[in-house]
C-alpha cells in the first residue's frame, strides 16, 4: 500500500468533519468511535432536516441510505434508539444517525427521501412498535397481520402470547393463548448428538493398536 493513502484518506476524514461542523452550525454535532466511525445524535424532531442536509449538502452528498434499525433499552427514560446508516459514494465514507425515541414518540418517514427507507420503516414498526407518519404503507412486515406485540423488544416472551393452529372443527386457521406443555419445556441437549456420544464412549487405542490391526 503507497504510504501517502493513509494520509489522504485522514485529509478526507478531517476535511469532511469540519465541513459537516458547518454545515449543522455545531462543532459538536458527531463523535468519533473507536473503531474511527462518525456518528452524529439528534432529537425526533430534527431528523429530516438532519437526513436532507447530509444528503442535499454539495460536499458531503450522503445520497444512499443504506439501512435502518433500531434497539431496545428498556432501562433508559427514552427507551429506543433508531440508526440510519447513511453512505456518500463521492467521499467513500459512512455516518450513523442516531435517534432517542420514546415509546410514544413518532418519528417522521425517511421515505420521501430516501425510497430504500420504505421496508426497513416497516419492519422496525413490525418488530418494536416504533411508528413513522408520512409512511405510504404502515403494515407489519415479518410477522402475521393478526400477530399481537412487537417480537424484539426486550419484554417480549419467548413463548410469544398467541400460538396459531388449523382447526378442523372451524375450517380454518384459529389463534390461541399460547400453552406449552410440560415435557416440551424438558429439553435433552444430548439427545441430537446419540450418535456421536457413543463415539466419545467408545474405548480409546494407542497408535500401535491401531497399526497392528492394518497389518
Amino acid at each position: 500500500m503507497n504510504e501517502a493513502e493513509p494520509q489522504e484518506h485522514e485529509g478526507v476524514q478531517d476535511e469532511m468533519l469540519a465541513h459537516l461542523s458547518r454545515v449543522m452550525k455545531d462543532e459538536n454535532a458527531y463523535h468519533i468511535t473507536p473503531t474511527q466511525e462518525v456518528v452524529m445524535c439528534c432529537n425526533v424532531a430534527d431528523i429530516t432536516h438532519i437526513l436532507k442536509s447530509l444528503r442535499d449538502d454539495e460536499y458531503l452528498e450522503f445520497t444512499q441510505l443504506s439501512d435502518i434499525t433500531a434497539v431496545d433499552y428498556p432501562e433508559r427514560e427514552a427507551r429506543f434508539e433508531v440508526v440510519y446508516q447513511l453512505l456518500s459514494v463521492k467521499l467513500n465514507k459512512r455516518i450513523r444517525v442516531l435517534v432517542a425515541v420514546d415509546e410514544n414518540d413518532i418519528i417522521p418517514s425517511a421515505v420521501p427521501l430516501f425510497r430504500s427507507a420504505d421496508w426497513a420503516e416497516r419492519e422496525i414498526w413490525d418488530m418494536f412498535g416504533i411508528f413513522f407518519s408520512g409512511h405510504p404503507d404502515m403494515r407489519r412486515l415479518l410477522t402475521d397481520y393478526g400477530f399481537e406485540g412487537h417480537p424484539l423488544r426486550k419484554d417480549f416472551p419467548l413463548t410469544g402470547y398467541v400460538e396459531v393452529r388449523y382447526s378442523e372443527a372451524e375450517r380454518r386457521v384459529v389463534y390461541e393463548p399460547t400453552s406449552l406443555v410440560q415435557e416440551f419445556r424438558d429439553f435433552d441437549f444430548l439427545s441430537p448428538w446419540e450418535g456421536m456420544q457413543a463415539q466419545f464412549d467408545r474405548p480409546q487405542t494407542d497408535g500401535a493398536d491401531e497399526g497392528a490391526g492394518e497389518k
